[in-house]
């Protein structure tokens, strides 16, 4: 997802399922990986007609083969992985200036493998329109900047002969030191650490994004569909609220997540990391702030309130052969808009509690730049997953996916995820030796629930299992024959987005 759309119609967004409000306050320490997503989502949406036997089918992250050092050559990607782009209709990720580097537009893969290998567009349905939606989990539009600073005003003085005496305060705005507690206090602390990210690739196209200080060896953490554009062969720079800027290369980045790490090329000494939350601990209603550059308005505070937790949500570029990001989402009122991807969710004593990734917006652009704006809803990666991922990717340069090594319908259902009859070319449909094959889990199986978490579909369950880390364990509720089952599996791993 990112904070910036194309102007491309977004449609409204559905009911989703509710999450438990009764967390405690946020903690600034790291989490080692990323931690479980709580329980009961919102109101499940209603119910549609039950999917076709020939609903179209995404085969989740397949087991890879054990580490080994022999020199035997590289096995050929799995054509199943990663997950299948969202169906035709998706917005964009950004860029709506033709800037198509910006928060992951135009980085939509071409290949036939990969993301796009193992999904077969639904059949059009006649009389229905799917508006964007699939099944419960909301399609939203990735939110880079395309302007790159381009907007500039002109400021007129008034020159007052009126002769009117007016009274000048003491002391404006209050104390000049202001109160860490404030959102003035947090702002003030945070700015410094938050950089303005320009990446433009080979073709020169490019566009605006945020990222913020994730070490003091000058790794900075933004969204894939950011750097995507700079990723073979571009340009990339980061620029401090200071006015310093300073030439970037990825380290790497993680198409499933939206997540991306960076690294400035002759870092500074003087870097503050910003402190990690914990984004299990965070309740609906909580203060939220968050920075950016909203159409190129670099170092710009808006504040809000969690609106809701675990809101699934997809996002792509709209292409035919776009890859899909996924995400088990925390929606914010905060103001978000293109240029804002990637930037800091703060909470209100200015720890990091996710990466602001995209927005539902309405379709008008604004400032005639063709691109929406924000209408309260937009969404962060929670920073417990984020944390995870960068810093796998600092270490090996490559994302790890959590899997259950079975494929899953695509098709949209409110009734939970189908393991399909079919594996995705000429693939078993659940893995032999796998974590569901393992678990006892068949083709036909409708898994409901994975822990406490209501699963309406497939596209949930992917975010849902990529919320944990390879090698946690999780309790399924499926169906089979009408009748309700539970078994616990222990999740597998996928190495790469390939």
């Amino acid at each position: 997802m990112s904070t910036e759309n194309e102007g491309t119609a977004v449609p409204p967004a559905p009911s989703a399922p509710p999450v438990p409000v009764d967390a405690p306050a946020s903690s600034a320490q790291p989490p080692a990986a990323p931690h479980q997503a709580p329980a009961a989502p919102h109101q499940a949406p209603a119910a549609p007609t039950a999917p076709p036997a020939d609903a179209p089918t995404a085969q989740l992250p397949p087991t890879p083969p054990q580490a080994s050092t022999s020199s035997q050559g590289h096995q050929p990607p799995d054509p199943s992985w990663p997950p299948p782009p969202p169906p035709a209709g998706t917005p964009s990720y950004g860029g709506g200036d033709g800037m198509g580097g910006g928060f992951g537009e135009g980085s939509g893969g071409g290949s036939g493998d990969g993301w796009g290998a193992a999904y077969q567009p639904p059949a059009p349905k006649s009389g229905r329109g799917r508006g964007g939606l699939v099944a419960g989990v909301l399609i939203a539009a990735l939110v880079a900047g395309g302007l790159g600073g381009g907007l500039g005003y002109t400021l007129a003085k008034n020159n007052d002969d009126s002769g009117s005496t007016t009274v000048s305060a003491s002391d404006s705005g209050g104390s000049l030191k202001r109160d860490a507690g404030t959102v003035a206090g947090v702002a003030q602390k945070a700015l410094p650490s938050t950089v303005t990210i320009q990446a433009e690739g080979s073709n020169g196209e490019g566009g605006t994004g945020t990222g913020f200080v994730f070490d003091k060896q000058g790794h900075i953490v933004t969204n894939n569909h950011v750097v995507a554009e700079a990723v073979d062969g571009g340009k990339l720079s980061a620029t401090f609220p200071d006015g310093k800027k300073y030439d970037a290369k990825v380290v790497g980045h993680a198409q499933g997540y939206d997540v991306a790490v960076i690294k400035l090329e002759n870092a500074p000494s003087d870097l503050n990391p910003l402190p990690l939350g914990d984004s299990d601990k965070v309740a609906v209603g909580d203060s939220t702030i968050a920075i950016g550059a909203p159409f190129g308005l670099s170092n710009t505070v808006t504040t809000g309130i969690i609106s809701a937790k675990n809101r699934p949500v997809a996002s792509s570029d709209g292409s035919a052969d776009s890859k899909a990001s996924y995400m088990s989402a925390l929606q914010t009122d905060a103001s978000i808009n293109p240029g804002n991807s990637g930037g800091p969710l703060l909470d209100a004593q200015g720890n990091v509690i996710g990466i602001n990734s995209a927005i539902q917006s309405s379709s008008n652009g604004s400032f005639g730049t063709g691109q929406a704006g924000s209408i309260g809803l937009g969404f962060a990666i929670p920073v417990n997953q984020a944390e995870f991922v960068a810093k796998q990717l600092i270490k090996t340069g490559k994302p790890v996916y959590a899997k259950i090594g079975a494929s899953v319908s695509l098709e949209e259902t409110t009734n939970g995820a189908k393991l399909t009859e079919q594996g995705v070319g000429g693939s078993e449909p659940v893995e032999p030796g796998g974590p569901a094959a393992d678990a006892g889990l068949k083709p036909g199986d409708v898994i409901t629930k994975l822990d406490d978490r209501v699963i309406d579909s497939g596209p949930t369950l992917i975010g849902e299992i990529w919320t944990h880390a390879p090698g946690d364990k999780v309790t399924i509720t499926y169906e089979r024959s009408g009748k309700q089952h539970t078994a616990e599996l222990t999740l597998g791993s996928k190495l790469g987005d390939d």
